[in-house]
């Protein structure tokens, strides 16, 4: 479980940054890697979106323990 848990830390932080890049200067980087194989980049958007569900998970458990 530790190790899904640093690869979920992972993809939020890569997720946040490409967001950040698309928003400052409209350079998605997840589409010029990946661009040529629609079905990798779906892929990665769902694992940085699962990821985050998990981090948001983890998140408002841990709060309600302490």
């Amino acid at each position: 479980m530790k190790e899904v848990k640093k690869v979920s830390k992972w993809l939020v932080v890569i997720g946040a940054i490409n967001w950040g890049l698309v928003a400052l200067l409209n350079y998605n980087l997840v589409t010029i890697v990946f661009g040529s194989w629609p079905g990798i980049e779906k892929g990665i958007y769902i694992l940085v979106g699962a990821a985050g569900v998990w981090g948001a998970y983890a998140m408002l458990t841990n709060s309600k323990n302490k």
